[in-house]
């Protein structure tokens, strides 16, 4: 709409779809920037997106009140119609500029913020909600208790974030003390306020994703998947893909009274919303609220239009806010069947080393089900064993409308990643690809957690074969971390280095997440 705004909080991620579609639409976007998005995270977008052209470009100020003034003032004259959320890190932001900007908003949330996992959790206890059993703490002592008397193994996490970024499976009481203070420890080197780690009892059953857009209370489901998660590479979660599920299957009712519950609780009745949910023996439970839009870049933003026959999340969250009568007309609940037999696929590596050719994404291309391939990994790249959402070598879009075919070539696609999707300038020395069991890097070095990596960034000490190389805005947050530990000691990338200065391994140690 000529001569209005549209203000999006950190349009990166699926953020960059929101923005796309409003300057589509003819609006103005105004890009605020809030304190904790990353330079390398700003380019964390969708390639269709990378080109918008931005009204203005905002950095949060000291206070809710001067960053609102900023906003008003790059709008000039203009009017401000909408402030929405664009990526995980501008979720607390975008609640308290919407309010001061006096547009359309879900408000301060009385719990507290809406964005901490455990806050989410005590809402919905309170509601009467199933609910996780957990212990939040920024000391040890405050959680050992907890942890004595749950049932092994249990989850520790961080208190914000998403893609499994720091999230690990604890076998032993020891292990558990040791991931903990190894999180905490990261996030005060970044001094980060409120520095807090959760203890949560291991939850048994399904994980799925349900996707709503909600305006003024009312609440539409967008799309409910199943996540395809394996132990691979020595890591205990590791996404392969997301699966769409049938809404008239009663698994789908199920969660998706559950999820609309947790929405009203936490007083989320306005935008996007992607609610992490895992099915249990007793029922749905929560695992986390995320108050923005379903990230992964966007990427499956393509095949969601494919199954509903039109419309997906982005622009569905755009209406809430500029448009009632056009989200009037959007379905309660997506439609059954599907119009189409698809599935997002995350590509695993079970190899690492720098890119020659990458002869997996050609062949790719060629399959009766291809639809999209989304990947910042190209010729010069440096290329990680997958151990996470971030590690990931690309999102993959296939649907067909025979079912068998789009089977047929999901199949190719999980041989080529055990065969190896890339050529490397290393001699590779291959290791069997089996789920469970850690595979084996060029140099002939075994691969290690996660937890690894952090316990030597932590320590002032980088694994020479982590350091990892920029490649096109890569979506992986790891990579992103370690652009940003370069920032400080003036590392090029791919240079060899054994140690990191102190404010180096803070960078890395600290990365935030987009997240699913």
């Amino acid at each position: 709409m000529a001569g209005q705004i549209v203000v999006v909080v950190d349009p990166a991620s699926t953020g960059g779809c929101v923005a796309a579609e409003a300057a589509t639409r003819g609006y103005s976007v105004i890009a605020a920037w809030g304190t904790e998005i990353t330079l390398a995270e700003r380019l964390h977008m969708p390639s269709d997106c990378k080109n918008i052209k931005f009204h203005a470009e905002v950095e949060e100020l000291s206070t809710i009140r001067e960053t609102a003034d900023a906003v008003r003032a790059a709008a000039g004259g203009m009017r401000i119609v909408a402030c929405i959320v664009g990526a995980e890190t501008g979720v607390t932001l975008a609640d308290h500029l919407s309010v001061e900007l006096k547009v359309r908003t879900n408000g301060i949330f009385d719990g507290g913020d809406r964005r901490n996992k455990s806050v989410q959790q005590r809402a919905v206890k309170a509601e009467g909600l199933r609910a996780v059993r957990e212990a939040l703490g920024s000391t040890w002592d405050e959680v050992s208790d907890f942890v004595d008397q749950e049932p092994l193994p249990i989850v520790v996490k961080p208190v914000e974030g998403g893609g499994s970024y720091g999230v690990k499976l604890c076998g032993t009481r020891q292990e558990a003390k040791a991931h903990f203070n190894l999180l905490i420890d990261g996030q005060r080197k970044r001094s980060a306020g409120g520095a807090a780690v959760l203890c949560q009892e291991f939850l048994k059953g399904q994980e799925y994703v349900v996707d709503h857009v909600s305006c003024d209370g009312i609440h539409k489901c967008m799309m409910v998947w199943v996540y395809d998660k394996h132990p691979t590479n020595g890591a205990a979660f590791v996404y392969y893909g997301m699966i769409p599920v049938d809404s008239e299957s009663e698994i789908a009712k199920m969660l998706i009274k559950y999820t609309q519950g947790v929405l009203d609780a936490l007083k989320l009745f306005n935008g996007p919303s992607h609610g992490e949910v895992m099915m249990t023996s007793d029922g749905p439970c929560l695992v986390e609220m995320n108050c923005r839009s379903h990230g992964w870049d966007g990427a499956w933003v393509p095949l969601a239009k494919m199954l509903t026959g039109g419309y997906a999340q982005p622009a569905v969250a755009l209406d809430s806010h500029v448009d009632v009568g056009a989200f009037a007309k959007i379905p309660v609940i997506y439609p059954s069947p599907l119009r189409a037999a698809g599935q997002n696929v995350m590509l695993v590596s079970f190899f690492s080393g720098t890119v020659r050719s990458t002869p997996g994404y050609d062949k790719m291309k060629l399959l009766p089900s291809f639809v999209a391939l989304q990947t910042g990994v190209g010729i010069g790249s440096r290329v990680e064993l997958t151990i996470d959402l971030f590690t990931a070598v690309g999102v993959l879009v296939l649907a067909h409308e025979e079912p068998s075919q789009l089977e047929a070539d999901l199949s190719v696609v999980r041989r080529m990643e055990k065969d190896g999707l890339f050529t490397f300038d290393e001699a590779l020395d291959f290791a069997e690809a089996e789920p469970s069991v850690d595979a084996i890097s060029p140099s002939g070095t075994l691969r290690r957690s996660i937890t690894d990596i952090l316990s030597e960034a932590s320590a002032g000490f980088l694994w020479r074969s982590k350091v990892v190389e920029k490649s096109n805005g890569s979506p992986r947050r790891l990579r992103a971390a370690v652009l940003s530990a370069s920032i400080f000691v003036g590392l090029l990338a791919g240079k060899k280095m054994n140690r990191i200065p102190a404010a180096a391994a803070s960078a890395v140690a600290a990365a935030v997440t987009f997240a699913l």
